[in-house]
Order: C-alpha cells, then structure tokens, then sequence
C-alpha cells in the first residue's frame, strides 16, 4: 500500500464522529463473546502446537547436549593417551614411539 492511500485512510478513520465511535465501540462489546468462542479453539490448538514442538525441541537438544558430551570426553580421552604415549627426548623433542622401540 502507498503512502498516500495509508493517509487518505487515516484521514477518513480520524473523521469518524463521537457517535459514529460509540455504535462501533457498542458493536465490539456485543460481538467480543462470539469472536472469543470462535478464536479460543484457534488460540488452544496453537498453544497446544506450540507445546508438543517445544517438547519435542528441548527432547532434541538434550539428546544432541548428550551426544556431544559424549565425544568430548572420548575427544579429551584420546589426548591424555597420546600425551601419555609420546617419548621425551633428552633434546626436549616430543616424538611418537616407532614400531621398533620395545
């Protein structure tokens, strides 16, 4: 929508009168029941969806968290023994041991 269409519409509502205001206004209060109990089917079923997906969600990311957990820990193992594994040299050099060490 262009500008000028927005404004000439916000003209038209400002000139609504006070009479005009209070027949829309007595309108909304006669019609809010029905348009609640119309809408809170809609609103229950999307709160309801809203649910089951933020369980399903934080079911996920707790499976991922476990996961990850997991191979880190395998991750940190695996240093510990490679650091545990490797032969300081008199120079100071770290070297793997070779097939022929014994």
């Amino acid at each position: 929508m262009e500008k000028t269409q927005m404004l000439e519409q916000t003209r038209k509502l400002a000139q609504i009168t006070p009479g005009k205001a209070i027949v829309f206004g007595i309108g909304a209060l006669l019609l809010a029941p029905t348009v609640i109990s119309l809408l809170k089917p809609v609103a229950k079923a999307t709160i309801k969806t809203g649910v089951v997906l933020y369980e399903k969600t934080k079911s996920s990311l707790a499976e991922t968290a476990e996961v990850l957990g997991d191979i880190v820990a395998e991750a940190k193992a695996e240093v510990i023994a490679e650091r545990d594994h490797q032969v300081v040299l008199p120079s100071g050099v770290n070297s793997e041991p070779s097939l022929h060490d014994s």
